[in-house]
């Protein structure tokens, strides 16, 4: 065991993800590749728009009065919602690069302290990603910040306000994994519908749902190589698709009706609705199909650019769109004989030598899109469960370079069934629209609602403002909103029903974990307890490292002086661990250890906080533990080169913790025991395993400081007992609801709760540690 000096230490790198800076070719190098990661789902809605809009509820009569209408419909919605609302103001409020639902929400955290996470300290508002949005530039006035000021202190006064935007956010999220289901099925079974026109209606009925069926279980069974293996074939699928819609759209355009243009005039909406009524009104559920994706332009605004994103929109999505729409339009009016339904969808309009080669694209930017989703649902699972919403899962992490790239095998395959459910189930995109509709528009709303918000609170603007803002958009959406949940019976209640069930687990969950933190903090321990024992704390120490995990960022967790009475014996060096969320979406790797002492040195016991973004990797390997000791002798060496000549009283000192980064290298070697490394024997006699002995030492970077005696010895000791090895003590915490409980009450905590508890993963840094290692202490709560 030794100390020695090295260069610098190492840290690791860390990828800043937030708004991305660097040269024309790499903005435009971005948005190209956003096309295959962002607008997959978006580009592939001309399949089934036409053909959802005009299934049921209105009629392509000789006038053209409805084509007209649902065309100029489809021209300003594309317009209004995905161009204004998305490209030109929701894109703007990023989290440190970040978007989606959880990133307003854990904006609005962050500027009105309504978060949901129990464990939050004042060291954590120090994080350079923890940083409040400026205001707004220059644009926010005074008047903004007061009005920010306002509805600060009514958020912050309420709990039921804070309870309600919580309960916003999850329904946007719940939503966000219907979607997840639906899409896939409405994407691969649309694109597969093609196959209609080339064979009997009999034989059809029996080649469809079999062969989308196919294509939706290889696409979920290749989700565990990740994106980045097949990722690069993405954005030339989807080029070559809007390539190909553009072109035919501006072929109809000239061959069937150059005059089509002009239904992009509003007064088309106006004779539309005034014709067709309340059967006008319900179209447009199938209308809203033109906007499925769009939110995931702000969902994926991690993976590029604000720029790049709107540059791919502005120039590629958005013209391809209105052309093929405009192409299906003027193909439709002038063929007004319609003998099924199929005859109204997008392939008939494609020139009949072109089917089968647009058919294949069609079916390839399908499952692009797909894919997008699934790995979207992936991700937004991922930041539910980091934030204590979401019960915890296994988490593949599929590419090195790239670590927003996951795979969670358990809700692969849950996606897989319910997608094949609901696709052997409606057996035709009418339903399937429906409700994917449904899934769609309440996710914007939820993104409405909460963009409101974060115009008064982050961006200080006027109340004013968020309101027109909120009227403007809120009312188109509200319009199609309630088109699609008339639809209820007609496949609309899918989503409703899979967000009720998701609805239900996570916030139990979330119930659950927040009492059970409750009970932790009212039944810890005073540290005036521990100071009583003495440095010794009153038991045998031995050799090694104790590692309790807790959930708690103060105190000292009730299940070490439970472990104390019933086996007074522990380490030489104690360390309470909490492993904590922050709302943000990540935190740099030198800022992520936050440590401190308990007590006097002499009773070497020190508490380590580690914390991590809902975009974090968590670290469950060998480096964890490395990282973990380095971070505590960083502690040391700071810790006693900053201390005063006046020594300060323990109770005060308790408190005082230090960010420590990553100045240490931690070195080990295994040495084996010659006598045990002798050759074999040809005696039959049993023999002991071979032990392998730990050799430890700390590379120091190079400091003018000088090493004190007490700091070298305290250094040396946490050596010593990192070689003699370290153990892992777990909570096992079981929360029984009290007698005399409500029904609810009971049915959440001990049917709910403890059966997600049971069946999930335990802390992520608990999956490797060996069994031999682990020593579980059980406690069981009544709330």
């Amino acid at each position: 065991m030794d100390l020695e000096r090295g260069g610098g230490g190492g840290g690791g790198s860390y990828l800043d993800l937030g708004k991305k800076k660097g040269s024309w070719w790499t903005v435009v190098t971005l948005a190209y590749q956003s096309l295959g990661v962002v607008y997959g789902d978006l580009s592939t809605s001309p399949l089934y728009v036409y053909k959802n809009t005009f299934a049921e509820d209105i009629e392509h009569s000789e006038t053209n009065e409805e084509i007209y209408g649902v065309l100029s419909f489809v021209f300003w919605t594309l317009t209004l919602v995905p161009l204004l609302k998305y490209v030109c103001i929701v894109l703007r409020a990023d989290d440190n690069g970040e978007g989606g639902t959880f990133a307003l929400y854990s904006l609005l955290c962050r500027h009105a302290r309504v978060g949901f996470l129990p464990n939050g300290q004042l060291a954590d508002e120090d994080l350079s990603t923890y940083k409040k949005m400026d205001g707004g530039g220059t644009a926010a006035s005074l008047g903004g910040a007061a009005a920010a000021s306002k509805v600060k202190k009514l958020l912050e006064k309420h709990q039921v306000l804070q309870r309600l935007l919580l309960i916003l956010a999850l329904i946007g999220t719940c939503m966000v994994i219907g979607d997840g289901v639906l899409t896939p099925a409405i994407s691969v079974f649309s694109a597969v519908s093609g196959l209609e026109l080339s064979m009997s209606r009999e034989q059809h009925k029996y080649v469809e749902v079999p062969v989308a069926c196919a294509i939706l279980v290889a696409l979920f069974a290749l989700q565990h190589y990740g994106t980045h293996r097949v990722g690069f074939l993405f954005a030339p699928i989807v080029v070559t698709w809007l390539i190909c819609i553009s072109a035919i759209g501006v072929y109809n355009i000239f061959h069937w009706n150059p005059h089509v243009y002009q239904a992009l005039s509003p007064y088309y909406m106006y004779k539309f609705l005034k014709k067709t009524q309340r059967g006008g009104w319900m179209s447009l559920g199938g209308i809203l199909l033109c906007i499925t994706g769009s939110e995931a332009m702000y969902a994926d605004l991690g993976h590029f650019s604000q720029l790049s994103i709107q540059i791919a929109f502005t120039s590629m999505i958005y013209p391809s769109l209105i052309l093929a729409y405009m192409g299906q339009a003027a193909y439709l009016s002038k063929h007004h004989i319609i003998e099924s339904d199929y005859h109204i969808g997008f392939y008939v309009s494609v020139p009949e030598k072109l089917r089968w080669p647009v058919l294949a694209i069609a079916i390839l930017a399908a499952v692009v899109g797909s894919q997008a989703v699934i790995t979207g649902t992936f991700s937004i699972i991922k930041q539910c469960s980091a934030l204590s919403c979401f019960p915890r899962v296994k988490i593949v992490h599929t590419s090195s370079k790239f670590h927003g790239q996951i795979y969670i095998p358990g809700i692969n395959w849950m996606l897989m069934t319910l997608c094949l459910a609901v696709t052997v189930g409606f057996r035709d995109t009418r339903r399937l629209g429906n409700a994917s509709g449904l899934a769609v528009i309440t996710v914007m709303l939820v993104t409405t609602c909460l963009m409101a918000l974060v115009i008064v609170l982050c961006w200080h603007r006027s109340i004013f403002f968020a309101v027109c803002f909120i009227l403007f958009f809120g009312s188109i959406e509200t319009l199609y909103f309630s088109a699609s949940l008339i639809k209820f019976l007609e496949g609309a209640w899918v989503p409703i029903a899979l967000s009720f069930v998701f609805m239900i687990i996570m916030y139990v969950w979330h119930y659950g974990t927040l009492k059970m933190h409750e009970v932790d903090l009212q039944n810890k321990v005073s540290i005036d307890w521990l100071l009583g024992l003495g440095p010794n704390l009153g038991i045998v120490r031995v050799r090694g490292i104790g590692l309790i995990h807790s959930e708690l960022v103060s105190g000292i967790p009730v299940i070490f002086s439970h472990f104390l009475t019933n086996l007074p014996a522990f380490h030489q060096v104690l360390v309470f661990l909490c492993i904590k969320s922050v709302p943000v979406p990540y935190v740099r790797p030198e800022e992520r250890f936050l440590v401190g002492r308990i007590g006097p040195k002499e009773y070497r016991v020190y508490r380590c906080i580690l914390r991590y973004g809902y975009r974090d990797v968590h670290r469950d390997d060998i480096e964890f533990e490395k990282d973990l000791i380095c971070s505590i002798a960083e502690f040391i060496q700071f810790n006693i080169s900053h201390a005063s000549g006046t020594p300060e009283r323990p109770e005060k000192n308790n408190d005082k913790m230090i960010v420590v980064g990553a100045g240490l290298r931690l070195c080990e070697e295994e040495e084996m025991n010659p006598d045990d490394a002798a050759g074999p024997s040809n005696s039959r006699e049993i023999q002991s395993p071979v032990v392998r002995r730990k050799k430890v030492r700390f590379v120091l970077p190079e400091s003018p400081s000088h090493i004190s005696t007490s700091e070298r010895e305290e250094l040396q000791e946490l050596m010593e007992a990192r070689e003699a090895g370290m153990a892992f003590i777990l909570g096992h915490t079981e929360l029984k609801a009290k007698s005399g409980s409500g029904l609810i009450k009971r049915f959440a905590i001990d049917i709910g709760y403890d059966f997600l508890r049971r069946n999930c993963r335990g802390p992520a840094y608990a999956v490797n540690i060996p069994h031999a290692s682990t020593l579980e202490v059980g406690m069981v709560y009544n709330v």
